[in-house]
């Protein structure tokens, strides 16, 4: 069998995960791709737990924020194909994921978006499609959480191979 599409491409997954549903969703596309991972970690977290933690990590994306971000261990420029991920926060991507797009400029990359949420989609994908022009969006993924199920694991894979029919 040969393989095409992005199976065969050097591929990258980035993302921003606070609780861990956008790692586990990140993880399962670089095990069935074969992907480099790349962590968005900002110096100072907002607090993982409580309610402090919408509180803090809503107003930065309102506010647009840009945490500094301790230094990137991958080029993302050297990938062919880029999955970037975050949860969905007050109707967008996390403030780390705008940190990153404001220090990195990604052109003429095939990039496929995913996100995680409780229950709803916000502007994620039209803001990140608006922070990748000059990109082809190949796909974009929603997990509701809870995330780290089977059935979420088969769509992650299912949602792979249909960007695979487009290479």
């Amino acid at each position: 069998m040969i393989m095409k599409g992005v199976y065969t491409m050097k591929s990258l997954v980035i993302y921003y995960s606070l609780e861990g549903n956008t790692r586990f969703v990140a993880e399962t596309i670089a095990n069935e791709m074969g992907a480099d991972l790349l962590v968005l970690k900002p110096k100072e977290d907002i607090p993982s737990k409580g309610f402090m933690r919408y509180l803090k990590g809503g107003k930065q994306v309102v506010l647009k924020k840009k945490p500094e971000l301790l230094p990137l261990d991958k080029d993302p420029a050297a990938y062919d194909v880029i999955y970037i991920g975050s949860p969905v926060w007050a109707g967008s991507f996390a403030a780390s994921v705008n940190a990153f797009f404001s220090a990195i400029s990604l052109k003429n990359k095939r990039i496929a978006l995913f996100c995680c949420h409780r229950g709803g989609l916000g502007s994620i994908f039209k803001n990140f499609s608006k922070n990748l022009e000059g990109n082809e969006i190949i796909g974009e993924l929603e997990c509701k959480e809870p995330v780290k199920t089977e059935e979420n694991i088969k769509r992650i894979k299912a949602w792979i191979d249909t960007l695979n029919t487009r290479g």
